[in-house]
């Protein structure tokens, strides 16, 4: 088996170079739940290559497509397959650019096919029975609230609704400041719902849960601490839940709705990207996609020559 030429006298071992990588992930300003994705994906891959006796810089695209085999074998689907396939080329690209390997093996190695998936979207209708069903009794409901609220008001990633603080909402102008991925901030209006609803929550339940006066996030759990991603997915599938609404939809759904709910309302796509933070306007145009699904079946449902 021939192995990667190295354009420096020793390639670090995999311990060195998977830290060497996370610090350099990290100087980018890599999100905690990516950088923990890269972590895990890139462990399973050295737990591997130990396995079959293989140095990091001896990895070829032969093993990393023996390596993909094995996963897809043990029953991975696709779409995980093509994300650990993500997390090694972007390592070996980091050392390839480093000057510690000569080349990127898994440049050679194909994703395995994935079916396209349209992601999942809430009606207006039910967008509103759900929010309409929460309650603002406790202080949990109200955060409750105010939380759903925002995100669909402004198109939240749930890392960036559980990153939010006291200090992102401007009331004045009414708009909040939102960090999104790279840790690049952009500024979002703020519906009318949602800042009265977040000008409840400040008044009347966040007090009586914070417990610390120095926390400055903005949704705070029962004990005062920050919320965490488990969290914000098990509170909306209890409104979902009691809304009798759409069941296993999880945060991201809201964020999908206020994109395709801002496309049918005559929104233009160039908008609709800045409002969510895409670096790329093909990330937004999945969304045209989708709203041409929502015409086909209604053309399909109702013309007589359909």
């Amino acid at each position: 088996m021939s192995a990667l030429p190295s354009t420096s006298a020793s390639c670090p071992a995999w311990g060195e170079a998977l830290e060497l990588f996370r610090r350099d992930l990290l100087a980018a300003g890599t999100a905690p739940r990516t950088l923990n994705a890269y972590e895990k994906d890139l462990g399973q891959l050295r737990a591997w290559a130990d396995g079959s006796g293989l140095g990091v810089d001896k990895v070829t695209h032969k093993d990393l497509r023996r390596y993909a085999a094995s996963l897809s074998a043990a029953g991975r689907a696709p779409a995980t397959v093509a994300r650990k396939l993500a997390a090694i080329r972007g390592f070996y690209g980091f050392l390839l650019r480093t000057g510690r390997v000569g080349q990127n093996p898994a440049d050679l190695v194909s994703a395995p096919r994935r079916k396209k998936k349209l992601p999942t979207v809430l009606t207006m209708e039910q967008m509103s029975s759900m929010l309409d069903a929460v309650p603002v009794e406790t202080p949990l409901d109200i955060r409750d609230r105010a939380m759903f609220e925002l995100t669909y008001s402004c198109g939240l990633r749930s890392e960036e609704v559980l990153t939010l603080s006291l200090d992102s909402i401007d009331f004045d102008d009414e708009v909040i400041r939102v960090l999104g991925k790279g840790s690049k901030h952009r500024l979002v209006p703020v519906g009318e719902p949602a800042r009265q609803a977040i000008e409840l929550y400040l008044a009347r339940a966040r007090p009586k849960l914070a417990t610390d006066p120095g926390e400055r996030t903005l949704f705070l759990s029962r004990n005062g601490r920050p919320l965490s991603a488990s969290d914000l997915s098990r509170r909306l599938a209890v409104r979902m839940r009691d809304a009798a609404a759409a069941g296993g939809v999880s945060p991201h759904a809201l964020r999908h709705s206020f994109a395709t709910h801002l496309l049918e309302g005559g929104a233009d796509l160039r908008s609709i990207q800045e409002l969510l933070g895409h670096a790329s306007i093909s990330t937004t145009q999945v969304y045209t996609h989708l709203d041409a699904a929502r015409l086909r079946d209604a053309y399909t449902g109702s013309h007589p020559r359909a």
